[in-house]
């Protein structure tokens, strides 16, 4: 079961953040799907005929706010793709949050890197596979 059908992320001067998701949803094979003044959309929405998509929205909010305890998980189809996604958010403006590498205290295979956005926002890369096909 797939739990979440798509997620937003707010962020006060989508500009400066462009960069930042452009690159780490790129280096996850996230397809961008618009990209507007006030918002940016990857992945793909559901349909009747297809419901097991996804679909992350970016949008421009004078009122978002960076919550630490907040954060958002992206699915990897490898262990490299979550080290691509790592580097390409730190070229591109983010922070490290955690490089990639092993979280045993979650399961014995699973291996993540977290990043802050440019205004703070948490967002992480996971692969659960014990190794890359």
């Amino acid at each position: 079961m797939f739990l979440l059908d798509h997620v937003s992320i707010t962020v006060r001067d989508l500009a400066r953040c462009r960069p930042f998701y452009d690159a780490i949803m790129g280096a996850l094979d996230a397809a961008k799907v618009y990209d507007r003044e006030d918002a940016l959309g990857y992945g793909v929405r559901c349909s009747a005929a297809e419901d097991s998509h996804t679909c992350l929205a970016v949008y421009a909010s004078e009122n978002a706010a960076a919550d630490p305890r907040r954060h958002w998980c992206f699915k990897a189809a490898s262990r490299a793709q979550v080290r691509a996604f790592h580097e390409a958010g730190l070229r591109h403006g983010g922070d490290d949050g955690g490089a990639p590498g092993l979280r045993a205290h979650y399961h014995e295979t699973y291996f993540g890197a977290f990043l802050l956005d440019p205004e703070g926002n948490k967002v992480e890369a996971v692969c659960h596979r014990a190794e890359d096909r």
